[in-house]
């Protein structure tokens, strides 16, 4: 079983859409400007309308990539930041380096497809030097998105659309920094799997750009990797720091800070840590039912949970993917860790349609394809959240968990 990769085209696709398709109020530029922390693990991050004009709710980034072990660089920005993938994920469109390439044992260069709930990204796997803020990963897998370099076969193409072009992805990229240190894990190893088994659809080996490709085995080390377990240090987590969104806004300046308890400026301070199950879920209740398949993410642009049936609440006409209801509806939740850790959550859900064109909307919400609740950006807005690597040693325990 492959890692949880969450952000969809019906996501991406309604982040494009929040913008472009809400209410026609003027946007209120009035950003709230947040305590800022200092240091070389700190990276800036701003939630804005992204590379394409038109998202809504998604944090920002920029990314150096080198061609590794040399100064030839590419300064690349409007790279979204992900909690809810790993690995690093650039558009051919927008990369002017000439990266090596991965093969494979026979020398046929190694494509991925990763697939998402309704999407998925195709292109081959090349080498890059990461850097962002002081922190650098060296000789790191990454995917260049392309739909053109080699054919995608069917195994790929039936999770649903492309998410490889700007217009479809909305971002030059994503930085994929969840809890998870490779993107496929041993599920993609054919030694951590029974004999005779054949290998997920996610790496393949092609032939030549028209070829038919083969899905294979992939190790963890060619695996595309979550570029903070590669740092010297700061390296068992990251944490978003953005500040309370409670109008919409048409940007919002925040702080993408590396390593849990590694530094003055990355301590736990009292937020409460809900460890997860193997696939980085928890349990949230809500109106006396449990939904244990419950996860944050950051690359989810709203509060993503249930159905239409299951909340009563009405979805767009025009835009299914987000709620409508009649006024905004104040909700309460709450959250539990698998170590038993509880605490209650209160959020908003406002009218979609009646949300004005701006990028900053803290009560966007929708229903959820998956059996639970996928706590997206509007989560994040006026709280610092922790991400903590599996495996990793932190002070509030070993990774994986959340914590806030």
């Amino acid at each position: 079983m492959t890692r949880r990769s969450t952000l969809t085209s019906g996501l991406i696709c309604a982040a494009v859409l929040a913008i472009s398709s809400c209410g026609g109020r003027s946007s209120n530029t009035n950003s709230q400007t947040p305590t800022t922390p200092t240091g070389p693990n700190v990276q800036a991050i701003t939630v804005n309308s992204g590379p394409a004009g038109n998202y809504a709710n998604g944090a920002f980034t920029s990314v150096t990539v080198c061609v590794p072990g040399t100064s030839t660089c590419q300064t690349i920005d409007g790279v979204l930041v992900d909690t809810g993938s790993s690995g690093l994920r650039i558009l051919s469109s927008v990369l002017t380096l000439s990266l090596p390439q991965q093969n494979a044992s026979d020398g046929n260069p190694v494509v991925e497809c990763l697939p998402f709930i309704t999407s998925y990204t195709w292109g081959p796997v090349q080498t890059a030097d990461i850097e962002i803020a002081d922190e650098k990963a060296s000789s790191t897998p990454v995917q260049v998105l392309s739909d053109t370099d080699f054919t995608a076969p069917s195994s790929c193409t039936s999770n649903g659309s492309s998410s490889d072009t700007l217009a479809n992805l909305g971002a030059n990229g994503l930085l994929g920094v969840s809890q998870f240190a490779q993107d496929c894990g041993p599920g993609c190893v054919q030694a951590d799997n029974p004999p005779g088994s054949s290998p997920p659809n996610v790496y393949y080996e092609c032939p030549s750009s028209t070829g038919t490709c083969q899905s294979i085995w992939q190790a963890l080390s060619q695996q595309l990797q979550n570029p903070v377990t590669l740092f010297a240090s700061d390296n068992n987590g990251v944490i978003i720091e953005l500040p309370a969104a409670t109008s919409p806004e048409a940007t919002l300046s925040g702080s993408l800070v590396f390593g849990i308890g590694t530094q003055a400026n990355n301590g736990l301070n009292g937020a409460t840590v809900y460890t997860t199950d193997a696939n980085g879920d928890f349990t949230t209740s809500y109106n006396n039912n449990s939904y244990s398949q419950s996860f944050i993410d950051s690359g989810s642009n709203g509060i993503y949970f249930l159905t239409e049936s299951q909340t009563g609440i009405p979805t767009c006409p025009d835009m299914p993917d987000f709620y409508c209801p009649s006024g905004t509806e104040n909700l309460t939740a709450t959250n539990q860790g698998t170590n038993g850790a509880s605490g209650g959550v209160s959020f908003s859900v406002a009218n979609a349609d009646d949300l004005p064109d701006d990028a900053v909307l803290g009560q966007l919400a929708g229903p959820n394809t998956l059996s639970g609740f996928d706590w997206g950006l509007s989560f994040f807005y006026g709280r610092n959240l922790y991400t903590a690597i599996e495996g990793a040693s932190t002070p509030g325990g070993t990774g994986p968990y959340w914590a806030y």
